[in-house]
């Protein structure tokens, strides 16, 4: 059963760690065409904010997901590394259940937000409306509290081959 979750979160780690890729370049694509059009050639793009938004809402929401599961993400450990081993264990379980609290609100809030703008156009890039650009919110919060249950109950898995990928330890 644990080796076929962490199979499955294997999956879903490459996958969110393309999207988060991809997003941030389209990201530092497109904002240099918005300058270039608006400084350049004087005649300002309406398109290219709202799509670097979108991009960065993505790569932040997705990527920190990944970044949790890598194990690569912020953390100040000046009080946990002076710790006794069994201390520290409790408060890496309270950070985790704290993080599955924000992601379980920030989840629940934000599909709610989604709901609520999804028949609202964005003016500025009619592609999309204002719901479906947030839609990073609830799946980067739904990634991120798969990762979590994961590591709760099967441990860290920053070990993995898919996770230590590019990894210079």
């Amino acid at each position: 059963m644990a080796e076929r979750y962490s199979l499955l979160m294997d999956i879903l780690y490459r996958i969110s760690m393309w999207i988060a890729g991809l997003a941030l370049l389209i990201m530092v694509a497109i904002i240099p065409v918005g300058i270039f059009a608006r400084y350049v050639m004087n005649s300002a793009l309406s398109w290219p904010e709202p799509v670097a938004i979108i991009c960065m809402v993505t790569f932040t929401f997705i990527g920190a997901a990944v970044s949790y599961r890598a194990g690569s993400h912020i953390a100040v450990s000046m009080v946990t590394d002076r710790l006794s081993e069994p201390l520290r264990k409790v408060c890496f379980v309270f950070a985790d259940l704290m993080l599955l609290a924000i992601s379980v609100f920030i989840l629940w809030y934000s599909t709610a937000l989604c709901a609520e703008l999804w028949e609202q156009p964005v003016a500025e890039f009619p592609l999309f409306t204002a719901g479906e650009s947030y839609l990073p919110l609830p799946v980067g919060s739904a990634i991120t509290i798969l990762f979590i249950i994961e590591k709760m109950l099967f441990g860290a898995q920053y070990h993995r081959p898919v996770v230590m990928l590019g990894s210079s330890s």
